[in-house]
């Protein structure tokens, strides 16, 4: 048996964690008013963005290593149970319509699948062997990335599929809301999201859910930048899949080139509705079939493929 699965057996009593534990500010709850109710959710929310400040580093290196990943081919997973693995679905779920990524790249993974989502199945958390097999069906390689998420930092789920992603040679990466002296795990990257005792005791979709989406929003938008996803600040890989987001494309177009709305439209449908080979050809004056080229030479980063059409233009 690993050190890991030693762990969970010894881990019955869960009432000293810090997501466990009676928050003090909030003993007389069932007796506020309203705003005196909003005003303590608010106070105690303020916790959730120190403790970003406070995995700052850690976050980093996950955005890091991961984009490096994916780079070369590699995946993005999400695990876990409950509200921990609500969210990573939820971030793996909105990367293609955000960055227009292909499905396969970030996926999230829930213990009881699809049907955990919309009812409780907190249950299937427990199983080790679950999460070991989550892993062999997705057949995890050694290019991938594997983040789990247990807000207790004891799910036995999670730890399971961890352990078999390092061992397929994975990158793992563990978020928790508890310090590493209460539950300790060896992954490549330990992230720790200290939010303390939640207002409704043992209510880790409050605070400690919180703060899981703010890291996972932080990761996956960081590793989107990295991979060159934005231009700037602006979205220039967004799928044009409906009359908002047309018009989201437009106004990018509009405001990085000064063309007008019309010759904006004219220009996005040139380039088959992609905006950043909109505004390579725009740039560059290339046409469609020699601006997909150059940004597959560049790994679809524009401002990589804009810099390196002016040096080549250079007499």
């Amino acid at each position: 048996m690993t050190k890991d699965k030693k762990q969970m057996t010894n881990l019955q009593e869960r009432g000293h964690l810090l997501t466990e534990l009676v928050n003090p500010n909030s003993l007389n709850l069932d007796q506020l008013s309203s705003l005196e109710l909003v005003e303590l959710f608010n106070s105690e929310d303020q916790k959730a963005i120190e403790a970003v400040a406070a995995a700052k580093i850690q976050l980093a290196q996950a955005i890091d290593s991961t984009a490096e990943r994916l780079r070369h081919g590699g995946r993005l997973f999400y695990i876990g149970a409950g509200t921990s693995g609500r969210l990573g679905v939820l971030d793996a779920a909105e990367c293609p319509p955000t960055f227009c990524t292909p499905p396969e790249l970030v996926q999230g993974i829930i213990a009881g699948g699809a049907g955990a989502l919309v009812r409780s199945s907190e249950d299937l958390e427990d199983s080790i062997e679950d999460g070991e097999a989550a892993i062999a069906q997705r057949q995890i390689t050694q290019l991938d990335v594997v983040v789990g998420i247990t807000a207790g930092g004891t799910t036995p789920y999670v730890h399971g599929a961890l352990h078999a992603a390092r061992q397929r040679g994975a990158k793992t990466i563990f978020i928790a809301c508890v310090p590493a002296e209460q539950v300790s795990f060896d992954a490549d990257i330990d992230i720790r999201l200290l939010t303390g005792p939640e207002i409704i005791a043992g209510s880790t979709r409050l605070k400690a859910g919180t703060v899981t989406k703010l890291a996972l929003n932080i990761l996956s938008s960081g590793v989107m930048v990295k991979l060159g996803k934005v231009y700037g600040n602006r979205m220039v890989d967004v799928a044009v899949t409906n009359q908002k987001l047309r018009d989201r494309a437009l106004r990018i177009l509009q405001d990085l080139t000064g063309l007008s709305r019309e010759a904006a439209g004219f220009l996005l449908e040139r380039s088959g509705k992609w905006v950043k080979l909109a505004l390579l050809m725009h740039w560059t004056g290339l046409e469609k079939d020699e601006g997909d080229r150059l940004l597959s030479e560049h790994q679809s980063n524009l401002r990589n493929a804009v810099v390196s059409y002016k040096n080549d233009s250079q007499p």
